[in-house]
């Protein structure tokens, strides 16, 4: 069962070609982007064939604003016409990955969720875990035929501001940045404050994954969980700084059979407001 719950979100890529040797219905998107920190392209020329090339910081999300922070979802009419292009449809799996230990394939997971899209999964380990284990790569560019889809937004659970804060203080919020971020501290030259929303549960979205880019066995990832307070008793919520790590989190828990609302907007949004609490420390509160 717990195999089962894990393959519905992740795909080995030994399950993936298997996939494809049997000529079942599969869609795979590659998610190419530009390092924030290093400007370092993640695409070096090679692509599963059959591939569709997609961007991470242009497909997904919609420019920033005040309100929605860096990394705001993207408006749903201009996803669908990308969609349409891609030849995306709903009775096809959609298998998108990365090079990047799935951060951003994890986004564009949750987005395409998000816009209804009902079978969904990341290629777990990304490309590097598919050139390890010696499967066919290529140079050609795929030529999709487009198709008629529809989307419609809101099919992922979410939060705002008001309901992060609420969610922490009844259930458990967890804050998916990486634990400098959320510690927090001084701050130079107008930059926004620094810290986490009071209540939330450091949980760095780093330690889904291995050494080698994979995500952590069904076993290691649920006790991780079950160790922050993750037990079945209390509401989830992901939040991280623009909605990128919180997606990679909501697919964890997914892996292991936790459902979890993400806040889009995350620590951008949450600090565009000066009248919003913001806590310093290594601890929730």
């Amino acid at each position: 069962m717990a195999d089962d719950i894990r393959k519905s979100v992740l795909l080995m890529p030994v399950e993936l070609q298997a996939f494809r040797e049997a000529g079942k219905d599969v869609t795979i998107m590659a998610v190419h982007s530009i390092n924030p920190y290093t400007s370092e392209p993640s695409f070096k020329g090679l692509r599963i064939e059959g591939a569709i090339d997609t961007q991470a910081y242009t497909d997904f999300q919609s420019p920033a604003t005040v309100e929605g922070g860096q990394r705001p979802l993207p408006d749903i009419a201009v996803l669908e016409q990308k969609a349409r292009k891609w030849g995306l449809r709903k009775q096809s799996t959609i298998v998108v990955y990365d090079s990047d230990r799935s951060m951003t394939a994890a986004r564009a997971w949750w987005v395409l969720k998000w816009a209804g899209l009902p079978d969904v999964r990341v290629l777990d380990g990304g490309f590097r875990a598919w050139q390890v284990a010696g499967l066919p790569v290529t140079e050609a560019i795929a030529t999709p035929i487009a198709s008629e889809i529809s989307l419609t937004a809101g099919n992922m659970p979410e939060l705002d501001a008001d309901g992060s804060l609420a969610l922490a203080r009844r259930g458990l919020l967890l804050d998916a940045r990486i634990r400098p971020n959320y510690i927090g501290g001084p701050t130079v030259g107008g930059q926004p404050p620094r810290g986490h929303i009071p209540h939330a549960v450091s949980a760095p979205a780093p330690d889904n994954v291995t050494d080698y880019g994979n995500f952590a066995d069904t076993a290691t990832l649920t006790e991780m969980y079950r160790g922050l307070g993750v037990d079945g008793s209390r509401e989830v919520g992901v939040y991280c700084g623009a909605g990128m790590s919180a997606a990679h989190t909501v697919l964890a828990l997914a892996a292991i059979g936790v459902g979890a609302s993400m806040y889009p907007g995350s620590w951008s949004a949450w600090v565009a407001d000066p009248s919003r609490p913001v806590v310093s420390g290594a601890s929730p509160v």
